[in-house]
């Protein structure tokens, strides 16, 4: 197996140079499982969402007027800079929060995932925003 090195590597003969550098097996393994305990994508959000499965809130961070214009059907609005204890209370202990914001190239989602985690309280990101969830061709919610 290959050892991880952060390092650039030359490409060893008859290998890719994306092969240059690769992590073993078991760094892999860790990386991605680390991964999915703080991420979620748009379609396994939905797919929770219309089984109707219990445990989780979906809240969307952006803007009012972003939020009007199309949201994750059941999203609740509320905004990463409104983020509070109190603004949590009504949820039980063991909730698990997923954010969102527009997309990729929006950090609100990370804000928003960064105080809730400081509040205590379980949380992920669903990757790719809003934006990935239209680009799933999944439906929205607007008002």
């Amino acid at each position: 197996m290959m050892n991880h090195d952060p390092s650039p590597a030359a490409p060893v003969a008859g290998r890719s140079s994306i092969d240059a550098g690769t992590a073993d097996s078991a760094a892999a393994a860790a990386h991605f499982a680390g991964l999915l305990s703080f991420e979620t994508d748009c379609w396994d959000v939905n797919e929770a969402l219309s089984r109707r499965e219990e445990g989780f809130v979906v809240l969307d961070v952006r803007s009012p007027a972003s939020f009007a214009a199309g949201h994750v059907p059941g999203a609740i609005h509320l905004p990463h800079g409104k983020i509070s204890e109190r603004a949590l209370l009504a949820y039980p202990a063991d909730t698990l929060f997923v954010v969102y914001c527009s997309g990729p190239h929006c950090n609100g989602a990370d804000r928003a995932a960064l105080r809730i985690a400081r509040l205590g309280r379980r949380v992920k990101k669903m990757i790719g925003g809003i934006e990935g969830w239209k680009d799933e061709g999944l439906g929205l919610a607007t008002g």
